[in-house]
């Protein structure tokens, strides 16, 4: 079956169960004769921009925030705010802790705000690690994400 399809199938999946792992959708995908495997699913979840967060069922789910034609939409904004538990600072290193599994979804919102002092990052499960262009900086930045968590 075609990409389009398959991805289009994906997301009404995750709109109606909680999907928790790339092998559970891939079964699900099975189900309903879509021959995939867990690689084909991998790069779909990177092309929908498919986020884990905090499941009612199961302890995380697979979620998809829409565009609006805004980059940081207010679904994001809430998603950063509710899984953030603290940002700090050394020199230029940033340090983001997040609730269990909620590091990419920080990422992700960070990356959204295409901040021109942050030169990168990089999520680890609970920790997103910041690098920003100058030790002057990192304060800056770390003011600017606070107004997030508010």
């Amino acid at each position: 079956m075609h990409r389009n399809a398959r991805q289009a199938k994906i997301l009404e999946i995750i709109g109606r169960m909680e999907v928790e792992t790339q092998e559970e959708l891939c079964g699900e995908l099975n189900k309903l004769n879509f021959n995939v495997t867990q690689a084909t699913i991998s790069r779909d979840i990177k092309e929908l921009k498919l986020y884990k967060v905090a499941g009612t069922v199961k302890k995380y789910k697979y979620a998809y925030i829409e565009e609006d034609g805004d980059a940081v939409t207010n679904k994001m904004r809430n998603l950063f705010r509710e899984c953030v538990q603290s940002i700090n600072y050394a020199n230029n290193i940033i340090i983001i802790k997040t609730m269990r599994g909620n590091a990419p979804t920080a990422g992700v919102f960070v990356d959204s705000l295409q901040l021109n002092e942050v030169i990168g990052c990089l999520a680890g499960d609970d920790t997103l690690l910041l690098v920003a262009d100058s030790n002057d900086n990192a304060p800056k930045i770390v003011e600017k994400l606070s107004e997030y968590i508010i």
